[in-house]
């Protein structure tokens, strides 16, 4: 599965998360990290992001297909969006 994971948290843990992410994907820009990873280290990548978030920190992961297939966010939703691409 291919996915894009973008993330925004407080700068004393920015490092913490660029470092865990580059394990598994390719660092686009500051924040966001795309990449093909198995099932495995999708389930993976999503508890361990859930661990490390705190209450004000949010990470959207898009699961990317052939389309937009879907969008999840770990964290608080700092501007909801009814619909994407």
């Amino acid at each position: 599965m291919y996915i894009i994971i973008v993330y925004d948290v407080n700068q004393k843990r920015v490092s913490k998360f660029c470092k865990f992410l580059r394990q598994y994907l390719h660092w686009i820009q500051n924040s966001v990290f795309e990449g093909e990873v198995s099932e495995s280290q999708f389930f993976f990548i999503k508890e361990k992001l859930k661990k490390m978030i705190k209450e004000d920190d949010s990470v959207i992961i898009f699961d990317i297909g052939k389309k937009w297939l879907s969008r999840e966010i770990l964290g608080k939703e700092k501007n909801p969006v009814s619909s994407i691409i």
